[in-house]
């Protein structure tokens, strides 16, 4: 296995998919729930597990949050810990993951995902296969109260 040919690009910003999406309120992949000056935060419409959803930084491309200065890496700590309250309190997981890796997306992001009492890896990591598309419905649902707790779209 190597890098991308590409990465260097990605990294820089240069072939940046993230920043050349813009900000969306919808994609093929996701939906956005939540949206502040910096931040968009999405769920996953296919994942391991329900819940699973991405919090996207959307100042300038950044690939680590020791890009960001002081204040935009707390306030995309703190902006990012509103999204999880919002998740934990619909959801009422055992357990909240918060994931910031990018290894295959270098731009700044957190992955969120409820861990539940009949989790698919009780007490293990997600799983990176079994991936399943959630139903349209289910989907919306979850939407619609996320969006109600964080009075997005109201």
């Amino acid at each position: 296995m190597s890098w991308p040919a590409d990465y260097a690009d990605r990294l820089s910003g240069a072939a940046c998919q993230l920043c050349d999406e813009g900000r969306p309120e919808e994609t093929h992949g996701r939906i956005r729930f939540w949206k502040t000056k910096h931040i968009d935060a999405y769920l996953q419409r296919r994942g391991v597990q329900r819940g699973y959803a991405v919090v996207i930084w959307r100042g300038a491309h950044a690939v680590e949050v020791t890009d960001l200065s002081e204040a935009e890496a707390t306030t995309f700590w703190l902006e990012t810990l509103q999204a999880g309250r919002a998740m934990q309190s619909y959801y009422a997981p055992l357990k909240m993951n918060y994931q910031l890796l990018g290894n295959g997306q270098p731009h700044l992001h957190f992955l969120l995902a409820p861990r539940f009492l009949d989790d698919v890896a009780a007490g293990k990591p997600l799983p990176a296969e079994r991936y399943q598309i959630f139903p349209e419905a289910d989907l919306r649902r979850d939407l619609a109260a996320l969006r109600k707790l964080l009075n997005y779209g109201t």
